[in-house]
């Protein structure tokens, strides 16, 4: 590893502007990326198309799905003559469009009762509604103020089809004329998806905007001890370009749990570059700047890799969930440490060569820096370990953690076994924790798509359904149609359910209300039943749907009943060579909760193993293990946090616990690092903390808060999902600093005493070459 890094400063010091060009280049390439993006939405992103369920919601909607867009026509009187002519036209040119496969609303309803021809005059509309089914009229026309037309889609067409037909909807009302006073609305799930698109590109942009300000903001306060403090801002907007860019072209969509990504990654990647910063700010100042240069390539690159490579551990866990955007939250977070990773490696020396960096002069010393410029030379002179000057804030915030670790490093016990037992009690109430899975609650809750929604809702009452799928060498023998029937009027018992949709209804629909006997009369009463109304219930002969209307439920509820539906499906045993399966969204969401509540605990303990395991290969000894046990108490103190806090597990909480292991064992690795850097130097453990944590405390608090300040822009979505993710993310990352600060010196003390030497600790095995 070393032999590589030398490799790298040696480049960096020959050639810094070629260096910079080469960087230049990938960041065009990155640029060029970006143009690839795409946002995704919809049930991709929570379930995965190559698992059973996956495929064969997949194939539901494939089948026999068609997404409904709605059409709200509000005004004084909705059914005078000009509004249903304006109606009527409209929807004949929605006919018109491709991937239509039907339009229905009250101009279908009133065309049906006045013999084919839309009633012209008030007379006639009046005597229709009045002598109309009361339940048929009412679902089209609330009132005499609101109707609503019904567009079904084609089964099977993908969300840029329906993006693409939305438009075209948009277009038409747009071009045709309306009466004065009447408002139109598109609403429907495929609206509401589109809207949420763009509800994410605007949320995203101000998120990264926010997050970057505050970046600057926390690193003029913070950083300003060191010459070209907002270097690290250009560092990490740099990372940022490099990770968008590699999205691009690697095809990996922004899904709403991705965008969450993007202030978190600004918030670790200003670690990286202050990290850097700071180490080349501290060796220069007693070292020449090609000295600097290559001491901050080969001590702290090395160091930091290991923390990237162990934050990046708890990002790879989440690959292993079972809900698509989690694993792409997962994916992008590990690219973006990675490319943040590289720029700040190359850049922050780089950028130190082209300007011939020079460090601020600090109260005490400005007459000694003075000199060795002067000189052009670097203060070789000055020992390494020299009582630094007492004037400025810094150095006594320096001072103080470091005498700080060293009270803790003595007394380690007291304090471990206080944070343990925090750390237990957390994880207990953890458990009662819920988890929400309901898409409604993700966004924002003025979003003009959601209220249309829930308007629409209240007019037309639930539109929930749930579907099973009938499979068999032929789902229209007797047997099974007798079976289909039977389990449909099994099911209406449920107080949930309020009607059921089947081909085995229709048979009997269309046959006088009886169910027909044998495969003659089958094949007469199929003959009879419209061929778009059949294919909505029936593929071929080897397989058919039931549809379940249901009424509005919550989430749990709806979990709740699902379950139900599979006991029932098994209790009520089919006919041999005949299965039947539950599907849908209301399935979906309802597994989505399961998933959520096991993949939280599988990714935390996951990413354990993985950075385990990327411990001990690359130190070889058992006391690599320690950086992760302050992680164990911070994980436990998480639980306590979204409790205390009245927070739920969404799909973006869920992966808190892998990604607090990635965050915070950055700052555990950089602790013991530096420490055995000092152990090295021939200090004893106690005063090797003191100086470690007292050389990088404030570098660590540094990059720690405005981590902070990154990720409190996640505070201000508006999504809530992203809203409350980054609360408890901006106190993860406080308990993080806690954890390094004030508890890895007391592990660090334990080890050195369970070891019995000081000089057998953990440490990378150096290769030559």
């Amino acid at each position: 590893m070393k032999s590589a890094f030398e490799w790298l400063a040696l480049i960096i010091n020959r050639h810094p502007y070629t260096v910079a060009g080469v960087a230049a280049a990938i960041f065009v390439i990155a640029l060029f990326g970006m143009t690839m993006l795409s946002m995704e939405t919809g049930d991709d992103t929570y379930v995965d198309k190559a698992t059973t369920r996956g495929a064969l919601l997949n194939h539901y909607k494939d089948t026999y799905g068609s997404d409904a867009i709605m059409i709200l026509f509000e005004t004084d009187d909705v059914i005078s003559p000009d509004v249903l002519s304006y109606i009527d036209t409209l929807e004949g040119d929605i006919r018109n469009e491709r991937y239509i496969r039907s339009v229905t609303g009250i101009v279908a309803l009133m065309k049906q009762a006045n013999g084919g021809v839309l009633p012209a005059s008030q007379a006639d509309i009046s005597r229709i509604t009045e002598n109309a089914p009361p339940g048929v009229m009412e679902r089209y026309l609330p009132s005499q103020l609101m109707t609503i037309t019904a567009i079904t889609l084609e089964p099977g067409v993908s969300s840029d089809v329906q993006k693409q037909v939305l438009t075209s909807i948009k277009a038409l009302i747009s071009i045709t004329d309306r009466p004065a006073g009447l408002s139109v609305t598109l609403s429907g799930s495929p609206a509401f998806q589109m809207e949420m698109q763009e509800e994410m590109g605007t949320s995203m942009g101000l998120l990264i905007m926010t997050a970057m300000l505050l970046m600057v903001l926390a690193v003029m306060l913070l950083f300003s001890h060191v010459r070209y403090r907002l270097l690290p801002v250009a560092v990490v907007a740099v990372g940022l370009i490099l990770t968008f860019g590699f999205m691009g072209i690697f095809e990996i969509p922004i899904s709403m749990t991705v965008i969450g990504a993007f202030p978190v990654l600004i918030g670790i990647g200003i670690d990286y570059a202050i990290q850097f910063h700071s180490r080349l700010d501290e060796t220069i100042r007693h070292s020449g700047l090609v000295e600097a240069v290559t001491a901050t390539v080969v001590q702290a690159g090395p160091s930091i890799l290991i923390a990237m490579g162990a934050t990046s551990m708890g990002f790879i866990a989440m690959l292993f969930g079972p809900v698509p955007m989690v694993a792409d939250f997962g994916i992008t977070c590990t690219i973006g440490v990675i490319c943040c990773f590289t720029a700040a490696l190359v850049i922050v020396p780089a950028f130190a060569l082209i300007m011939n960096y020079r460090p601020k002069a600090h109260q005490g010393m400005m007459d000694d820096v003075a000199s060795c410029e002067l000189d052009g030379k670097g203060c070789e002179e000055t020992p390494e370990h020299a009582e630094p000057s007492r004037g400025s804030l810094i150095e006594k915030y320096d001072i103080l953690l470091g005498r700080l670790a060293y009270v803790i490093a003595k007394n380690p016990v007291p304090v471990l076994l206080l944070c343990g037992v925090v750390a237990i009690a957390g994880l207990q109430l953890d458990t009662q924790v819920p988890v929400n899975a309901d898409e409604e609650t993700f966004v924002p809750s003025d979003m003009p798509a959601l209220l249309d929604m829930k308007k629409i809702t209240r007019t037309m009452g639930s539109t929930s359904s749930i579907p099973v799928l009938v499979s068999a060498d032929n789902v229209l023998d007797a047997e099974t149609l007798t079976w289909i029937r039977d389990f449909g009027d099994y099911e209406m018992r449920d107080d949930r359910i309020t009607g059921v949709t089947s081909i085995a209804t229709l048979l009997a629909q269309y046959n006088g209300g009886t169910m027909p006997t044998n495969k003659a009369e089958v094949r007469a009463v199929m003959a009879l039943i419209p061929e778009t109304t059949r294919d909505r219930y029936l593929s071929g002969n080897t397989e058919a749907v039931m549809e379940f209307s249901t009424v509005g439920m919550e989430m749990d509820v709806t979990q709740s009943f699902v379950k139900d539906m599979v006991r029932d499906i098994a209790w009520n045993e089919q006919p041999p060579g005949v299965t039947a399966s539950v599907t849908g969204m209301m399935e979906m969401f309802a597994a989505l909760m399961d998933d959520i509540r096991m993949s939280k605990t599988s990714m935390t303990i996951t990413g354990f193993v993985f950075i385990l395991a990327f411990l001990l290969l690359v130190y070889r000894r058992i006391s690599a293990v320690s950086p992760l046990i302050p992680i164990v108490f911070i994980v436990g103190w998480n639980g306590a946090i979204m409790y205390l806090f009245g927070l739920d597990y969404s799909p973006l909480t869920a992966v808190l616990g892998s990604m607090s292991i990635g965050v915070a064992s950055e700052y555990t690795i950089l602790i013991m690092e530096r420490c055995e850097e000092e152990r090295a130097k021939g200090l004893d453990i106690y005063e090797a903390i003191q100086m470690s944590v007292q050389k990088i405390g404030t570098a660590i608090t540094v990059s720690g808060l405005t981590t902070v300040f990154g990720f409190s822009a996640l505070i201000l979505s508006a999504f809530n999902m992203i809203a409350n993710f980054g609360l408890v993310t901006v106190i993860t990352v406080a308990f993080s600093l806690v954890g390094a600060i004030c508890i890895m010196p007391a592990i660090i003390s334990i080890m050195y005493r369970f070891n019995g030497d000081g000089h057998d600790s953990a440490h990378p095995e150096k290769t030559s070459g």
